[in-house]
């Protein structure tokens, strides 16, 4: 293929879904403008959700010497005190690191998106995962919950500006197998995170059920 075939070519398959579907309606921004914007948000709340698991692990590191000192000076009754609220700021902790991974799955998906236009493939998980997300955030972190919400409704327009919308219907009532895929490879990530940023408590003194193996 010539180097002017292969230019027309990437013109075509980048471009030409953008129009043909922009050609449907007369409203709004450009479906790739809104993308973008989608991005942009999602990466947004992923550095706030970061910056709480960081937040989160200097909390975690501080009861946990007030745990080992407490065990240290042979008080069992307040190094169970401290073990216990270490097991309840890592399970906020694994919550939030889940969060934000499965987010950044989601932005990547999206600019694949942004780029190929594959809509009908890729789109419905998306909005699936951040749905979800959304429901999991609203005890721990409602400001980040919110956003999510008006996220998904922007995915949503699109999804239906695309012509997706019996897809994008059944992605809000019950997350699609890859969406579910997408949360389940998150999570496991999140575990061996958590095992390499939160240390082990005291096996004499930790809770039955390990924070970050939820």
């Amino acid at each position: 293929m010539s180097g002017k075939s292969l230019k027309n070519w990437e013109k075509g398959g980048k471009e030409g879904i953008f129009k043909k579907i922009e050609g449907r309606i007369h409203h709004g921004p450009p479906l790739k403008e809104r993308i973008s914007q989608a991005i942009y948000r999602l990466k947004t709340q992923q550095d706030r959700l970061s910056q709480a698991v960081t937040r989160m692990e200097g909390h975690d590191r501080e009861l946990f010497e007030k745990c080992v000192a407490a065990q240290l000076s042979k008080d069992p009754a307040r190094a169970a005190l401290y073990a216990n609220e270490c097991a309840e700021v890592r399970k906020m902790a694994k919550l939030i690191l889940h969060s934000q991974l499965a987010i950044e799955q989601v932005a990547m998906r999206l600019e694949t998106i942004e780029q190929f236009g594959d809509f009908a493939s890729m789109m419905t998980p998306i909005s699936g995962v951040v749905h979800t997300l959304r429901g999991q955030l609203s005890g721990v972190m409602p400001e980040v919950s919110y956003e999510l919400g008006s996220i998904n409704d922007m995915l949503g327009g699109i999804v239906v500006d695309a012509g997706e919308t019996s897809t994008m219907t059944t992605s809000l009532t019950s997350p699609s197998d890859e969406a579910q895929r997408i949360l389940a490879e998150a999570n496991a990530i999140a575990d061996q995170k958590m095992k390499e940023r939160f240390p082990e408590l005291p096996s004499a003194i930790a809770t039955p059920e390990r924070a970050y193996e939820r």
